[in-house]
């Protein structure tokens, strides 16, 4: 069967699969006889070195599970990490959180398809299955956060960077929840982008770390917070702020942050068209005045054309972006 499910996109959907049939039988089967908690893992991680070495090659091979195990006796042993090093621990849990994320909504298409209501009970039992398996990887994400990233961070980039991901894989545990629980990882998502948000000043406007969390915290606002007027302002404010210092950064910095920008611009189009809709006949919002040009900048620069529309909100949920992922 075939469906159609538009919810929140992100900057580089990174989707993976199976890595076969054989694998996977063999894996439960030791599982179950050996006890053993990841059978494909035993291979020693003697110093940090190692350990960061096997972790790109799992992030190659896609076995991201395996990219955590290889990433956990690093984070113990080492203090603070380096750019790369902390985009790699980024990478392993957004990947995992993402097929769970991914898994989740198109089970939520279909149970809501009244085309499949005979299936409504099982595909509920299923998908409450992936909502547990998600808030897993969401609860280990945040306690790395807690208890060896940030406590080792010296920088603001590097605070803001992981009271990022913190709030981050708050607002992904949100979108399974509901009631009390939702209230409770909404308001400890909230704290933390805040917090982040107040790190941030001391970043310039144009840093990818500080558009990239704007970007999702305003996705916060949006979805979880249900302030799209809010998400707006934000979004439109760090927008501005950039734009115009973009043409002085640094060549990687200027791809990450353009890139990020196109992103804030899509969902500026998107929920402005949306207030426009629930507003008849009162004045458009701001927003809509930066979003129907063309920038041009010096020296060769790309062109950054913001005509492009998206139909759906978009955030760095897996994103493989050097400074801001």
């Amino acid at each position: 069967f075939s469906f159609f499910f538009f919810k929140q996109k992100t900057a580089y959907e990174i989707l993976s699969g199976l890595v076969g049939s054989e694998m996977c039988i063999r894996d439960r089967y030791q599982r179950r006889v050996h006890g053993i908690h990841n059978p494909r893992m035993d291979i020693p991680v003697s110093t940090p070195e190692e350990g960061i070495f096997l972790a790109k090659v799992a992030e190659q091979a896609e076995r991201y599970e395996d990219m955590l195990v290889f990433l956990k006796p690093v984070l113990q042993k080492k203090g603070e990490l380096n750019m790369d090093e902390r985009n790699l621990v980024s990478v392993a849990y957004k990947n995992l959180s993402g097929n769970k994320r991914t898994a989740w909504r198109a089970l939520t298409a279909i149970e809501e398809n009244p085309k499949y209501d005979k299936y409504h009970e099982k595909t509920k039992t299923y998908k409450v299955k992936i909502e547990e398996e998600l808030k897993k990887i969401c609860k280990e994400a945040i306690a790395a956060v807690d208890d060896n990233l940030l406590k080792n961070a010296s920088t603001a980039e590097g605070k803001v960077f992981y009271l990022k991901m913190k709030a981050d894989y708050y607002r992904y545990t949100g979108e399974v929840c509901s009631g009390t629980e939702l209230e409770e990882v909404s308001k400890k998502a909230e704290e933390s982008y805040s917090s982040a948000k107040t790190q941030a000043e001391s970043l310039p406007p144009t840093d990818p770390v500080r558009i990239g969390l704007i970007l999702n915290y305003s996705v916060f606002k949006y979805e979880i917070g249900k302030n799209p007027k809010g998400a707006c302002e934000m979004a439109k404010a760090a927008f501005d702020s950039a734009i115009n210092g973009l043409q002085d950064l640094e060549e990687d910095k200027y791809k990450d942050s353009t890139a990020i920008l196109q992103l804030l611009k899509d969902n500026l189009t998107l929920w402005s068209s949306e207030l426009n809709e629930g507003e008849e006949g009162e004045q458009k919002p701001q927003s809509l005045n930066i979003l129907h040009s063309h920038l041009f900048f010096p020296e060769g620069r790309v062109q950054f054309c913001l005509l492009y529309t998206s139909p759906s909100p978009r955030d760095l949920s897996t994103s493989r972006m050097p400074s801001s992922a």
